[in-house]
C-alpha cells in the first residue's frame, strides 16, 4: 500500500468558483476578504512606520 492513498488530497490553493458558492456564502467570501485587506494594510502601516523611524534614526 501506497502511503500517498493515506494522506487526504491537497486542497489546490487559489480563488474559489464563485458559480458554486450561493450568495450567502459569498457574502461570507466578502466578509474575509475585507478582513484580510485591513490585515494587510495594518502590515504596511506597521512597515510605514518602522520605515519612517529607521529614517529618522540614520538621518543627518
Amino acid at each position: 500500500m501506497d502511503t500517498d492513498d493515506l494522506e487526504p488530497p491537497e486542497v489546490p490553493k487559489g480563488k474559489p468558483d464563485l458559480q458554486l458558492m450561493s450568495m450567502e456564502q459569498l457574502q461570507d467570501y466578502i466578509g474575509e476578504m475585507e478582513a484580510e485587506i485591513a490585515r494587510v494594510r495594518a502590515a504596511i502601516k506597521d512597515k510605514q512606520t518602522a520605515h519612517g523611524a529607521a529614517d529618522a534614526v540614520f538621518k543627518i
